[in-house]
């Protein structure tokens, strides 16, 4: 799979990424929240043993013990989209496995003992079910899933139950956001059994016009049934944004050229920038890229400067932790790095 951070898909292609997540428990071992932290480290240590059973396993994958870094490192994970904020609440007991690629994590001691989530570049949920499907098969010889006949995987949380799926694919609505349309977009994914969240899923607000449409729903439908009805959505989703650009266009050309050149200019020259203009920016350069209106940038570029402009990840890749006035310095400085190598 590919790391959709680098995925560069066509310009008119609003869909950045597809993640599936498989909820899973080992029968008998109570919830992590019920656990104290050494009965959480064996947990993690049970599941390890499942995993890391040939060299191939060894060699691309790897566990990362939250308590064993700072908070800034958690952090920064997080950031990455590849751990939760619930994961980083439990962090005295709380790991999770990583491959090369940085396609795969599995949580350990999230919500519930496995959260194993495969995330590609694009609207490819087949794909990234796949991979899940194969590495869940995988544990499950080795490990006692706890699994009812009538309810499916056991989970923590009850809207879990079923096959313990989420699938969601993250996508660019500026359009939409700017016409005030996402509540009513709200309304009628909710109906379908469907949910639109920000950038970083549950209780996250939208940044940069970005969101996640997920399911809702897990018991009661196959894997298939809900990646079916995902993409469905999401298609439909996507029209409406494509027609509401449409209208915008034609009422407000001049304009919505002018923010798209204004914005790269900035992006460009910047010598201070916080994470909210940073993000708006990026998403109305992102506009012009998918409307054909830029043609020199990569949505790859783009993609990784949404990451890589977050405040821990940032001081991450300098190994210094900076206030905020010193944030706003470098990430205009790697912004500007960025995009005058295009």
């Amino acid at each position: 799979m590919d790391n959709w951070q680098e995925y560069d898909n066509a310009p008119e292609d609003l869909v950045l990424s597809s993640r599936i997540r498989l909820a899973r428990n080992i029968n008998g071992i109570p919830f992590p929240n019920k656990l104290d932290v050494a009965s959480g480290k064996e947990v993690v240590n049970n599941i390890e043993k499942a995993f890391y059973t040939s060299d191939e396993m060894r060699e691309n994958y790897k566990s990362i013990y939250l308590w064993n870094n700072d908070s800034l490192q958690n952090s920064k994970y997080f950031e990455q989209h590849l751990i939760s904020p619930d994961l980083i609440n439990h962090k005295d007991a709380a790991a999770f496995i990583l491959n090369k690629d940085e396609t795969i994590s599995i949580m350990l001691n999230e919500e519930d003992h496995i959260r194993l989530q495969a995330i590609t570049g694009g609207l490819n949920l087949p794909e990234c079910y796949k991979m899940a499907n194969k590495l869940d098969d995988k544990l499950d010889e080795n490990l006692d899933f706890a699994f009812d006949e009538k309810l499916g995987y056991i989970t923590a949380c009850p809207t879990n139950l079923g096959t313990g799926m989420r699938a969601s694919a993250m996508v660019h609505l500026p359009a939409l956001t700017m016409n005030n349309q996402m509540n009513e977009i709200l309304k009628v994914l909710t109906q379908v059994g469907m949910t639109i969240r920000g950038l970083y899923g549950e209780g996250t607000k939208a940044q940069g016009n970005l969101y996640q449409i997920s399911n809702q729903i897990t018991l009661g439908y196959t894997e298939e049934d809900i990646i079916t009805n995902l993409e469905v959505v999401v298609r439909q989703v996507i029209n409406q944004e494509q027609a509401t650009r449409e209208s915008l266009i034609k009422a407000y050309k001049y304009d919505i050229e002018d923010k798209i050149y204004r914005s790269i200019g900035i992006l460009k020259n910047a010598v201070l920038l916080n994470s909210t203009e940073c993000l708006d920016l990026l998403s109305n350069v992102r506009m012009g890229v998918e409307l054909g209106i830029i043609k020199d940038v990569k949505k790859g570029t783009l993609n990784s400067l949404i990451i890589d402009t977050q405040p821990s990840t940032l001081q991450s890749k300098l190994n210094t932790k900076l206030n905020e006035k010193e944030r706003d310095i470098n990430r205009a400085r790697i912004v500007k790095e960025a995009f005058n190598k295009v």
